[in-house]
């Protein structure tokens, strides 16, 4: 019962950090903000997380959970369609969005705590990517790119509607774009008419 309370309460920190971090950003948000939301110290909270870096690590991981449904990403679960699922998904859930948006922001600087955990996630990201184009078009996409050049370009297209949503969502249908660009990676026109 004790253990089962402890992880409730650390999804509740969890969340409250979500929010705290969206409307704050990572410099900006505080453990106090976070433990208020939660009634508890800020002691209280670094029982759970030892400190604002595992916090935000533990903030990130959550979010990857969240994506793959609770379990831990697999290339091999990934297929195109599903990933215009999860922008759908994506969509539905702005402030998730708008919390890694602004740590993958903010973590270009050297001295940022989510820096490496983003290098690393980027660079599993395209390998996952590129194993997803290989199962669906095999060596060469239909423009004649190889998985490997078009993975990068697949990321940046899902990270970059994302940002361009959240800036203006009721010009940018996210779903949509991306959508549209899935039938340019198929070699169709995105119904440009």
């Amino acid at each position: 019962m004790a253990r089962a309370r402890s992880e409730e309460r650390r999804g509740e920190i969890l969340h409250a950090a979500v929010e705290v971090i969206a409307e704050r950003g990572y410099r900006g948000a505080s453990l106090g903000a976070v433990a208020e939301r939660v009634g508890l110290t800020q002691q209280g909270v670094l029982h759970y997380f030892p400190t604002k870096e595992a916090l935000l690590v533990a903030v990130l991981e959550e979010r990857d959970r969240w994506d793959t449904g609770g379990g831990t990403r697999s290339a091999g679960a990934w297929r195109l369609d599903l990933l215009a699922s999860l922008v759908d998904y994506n969509a539905m859930r702005p402030g998730i969005v708008q919390t890694f948006s602004a740590l993958l922001g903010e973590s270009v600087t050297e001295d940022h705590p989510a820096r490496e955990f983003f290098t690393e996630r980027y660079g599993q990201v395209r390998a996952e990517m590129a194993t997803v184009l290989r199962a669906e078009f095999g060596p060469r996409l239909p423009s004649g790119l190889t998985p490997e050049q078009a993975a990068p370009l697949l990321v940046a297209v899902m990270d970059g509607l994302q940002y361009q949503w959240l800036l203006d969502p009721e010009s940018v249908d996210m779903p949509g774009a991306f959508r549209s660009f899935l039938a340019l990676l198929h070699g169709g026109g995105a119904g440009t008419g």
